[in-house]
């Protein structure tokens, strides 16, 4: 019963949401409050939503001061220069700037932290889409699969962080198998740049094109931009706090916290001036929090009502005991959907470890339980519950069904060649 209440709740949400009869904060609030009353749970809906609230408050708060910060860097052009030696190379070519989108996006992604990610690569390369009038639904689906790929499964990523910690795993044995997939799959992700590359060129006005390229080739498509002492002292601000994220020195929110009072005291002065930024800002921090604590109670009611774990022991049960040696490859393919709707903390405390017990009965390593729940990574970027997602949409300025329409054809087949490379190089066994 929970199992299919479970599988309902998510069928409904995302029919809702794509369909836009609800905004996603409603849908992803109302679906599973109405499941809980039906499963005949309504006396503890507080204490569910109180508890998926505690979960996501930290992460609510974090992305408060990094929408503040990285917003306070977009104001005073930190990132213009990079923006314009990008279009440079790229000659004003969409090819070449969709391929450099994914390139860079794969290489951002290895700080391991999403919102983080997203803000550069929106920052160098946002303004250069709406110039030529691009989709930046292409430049979120590259964001998010990179960041699921790379972010992921790499040792320091939230994601695999928990895998190796819930089953006591050893880092350098996870990893080492997962180089050889993760490398196929960010070529996979650059071989989709380009066809996507290829369909953004063949949209623009050719007149249109070719005058952006003449004034790229003048000078005169860049404004100049003065490197004054503040930018010097922004750049180095931000490298320090890059590299203290990957160090792990501190909390995240932490970091993100003091960083933003000094380039606030740094770079704006005047405290009525310093008021008017939080609250220019403020249009694109309140929406993403809000909508980061409506996932909170989603994974809350999901979670503790015991759905998460109905529908992964029904999907279990699929599998007969004479083929208990592709559980590695069932958890792949699980790992996609439940990923997608679930938050990684419910994911890997809750589900992965129940999968590597029954993969225990059959003798089959943890790590490759771990290996393989990492992969629905790409389609959790796209999901409801990924906290960066939502900063992602608010900078390109789109709604989750319009971004999850476009990702999924995309990000889809991507996750399925990543099982297959991961069976192939042996990250995940099928014998």
């Amino acid at each position: 019963m929970l199992a299919v209440l479970g599988f309902a709740t998510l069928g409904s949400f995302m029919l809702l949401v794509m369909r836009k009869y609800l905004s996603a904060f409603t849908a992803i609030m109302l679906t599973p409050i109405a499941a809980a009353l039906i499963a005949g749970k309504g006396t503890k809906l507080g204490d569910m939503i109180m508890n998926g609230l505690e979960t996501v408050a930290p992460t609510a708060a974090l992305l408060l001061f990094a929408v503040l910060y990285f917003g306070l860097m977009m104001e005073v052009k930190l990132f213009e220069p990079l923006c314009q030696a990008i279009v440079r190379a790229s000659k004003g070519d969409p090819v070449r700037i969709v391929v450099g989108t994914a390139v860079l996006a794969l290489l951002v992604a290895l700080d391991g932290d999403g919102t983080t990610s997203y803000m550069i690569i929106c920052s160098a390369f946002l303004p250069i889409y709406r110039r030529l009038g691009m989709n930046p639904l292409v430049l979120a689906t590259l964001a998010a699969m990179a960041l699921g790929t790379i972010s992921g499964t790499t040792p320091w990523g939230g994601a695999s962080t928990r895998g190796i910690s819930v089953l006591h795993l050893s880092a350098t044995e996870y990893f080492v198998h997962m180089i050889g997939p993760m490398a196929l799959t960010s070529l996979a992700i650059v071989a989709v740049a380009y066809w996507l590359g290829l369909r953004e060129r063949s949209k623009i006005d050719p007149e249109k094109l070719a005058n952006y390229k003449l004034e790229i080739a003048s000078g005169e498509a860049f404004e100049p931009v003065k490197a004054d002492w503040r930018m010097w002292f922004n750049a180095a601000l931000t490298l320090l706090l890059m590299a203290l994220l990957i160090l792990e020195v501190a909390d995240l929110l932490v970091l993100f916290m003091v960083a933003f009072v000094i380039a606030l005291l740094v770079n704006i002065r005047g405290i009525g001036d310093q008021q008017d930024l939080i609250k220019r800002q403020a249009a694109n921090a309140v929406p993403v929090m809000i909508l980061v604590l409506a996932a909170g109670v989603f994974t809350g009611i999901m979670t503790d009502s015991g759905m998460i774990k109905a529908m992964a022991d029904a999907a279990l049960a699929v599998v007969p005991d004479s083929m208990g040696n592709l559980i590695p490859l069932v958890t792949a393919v699980l790992a996609l959907p439940l990923g997608f709707f679930m938050s990684n903390d419910a994911y890997w405390f809750g589900v992965v470890p129940v999968l590597a017990e029954s993969a225990a009965h059959y003798g089959i390593d943890a790590n490759e339980i771990a290996r393989a729940g990492a992969i629905g990574q790409i389609l959790h970027m796209m999901g409801p519950t990924s906290a960066p997602l939502w900063v992602l949409l608010g900078l390109i300025k789109a709604e989750l069904g319009d971004f999850q329409k476009h990702a999924l054809r995309w990000g889809i087949p991507v996750s399925a060649a990543y099982i297959v490379f991961a069976v192939i190089t042996g990250a995940i066994s099928v014998t």
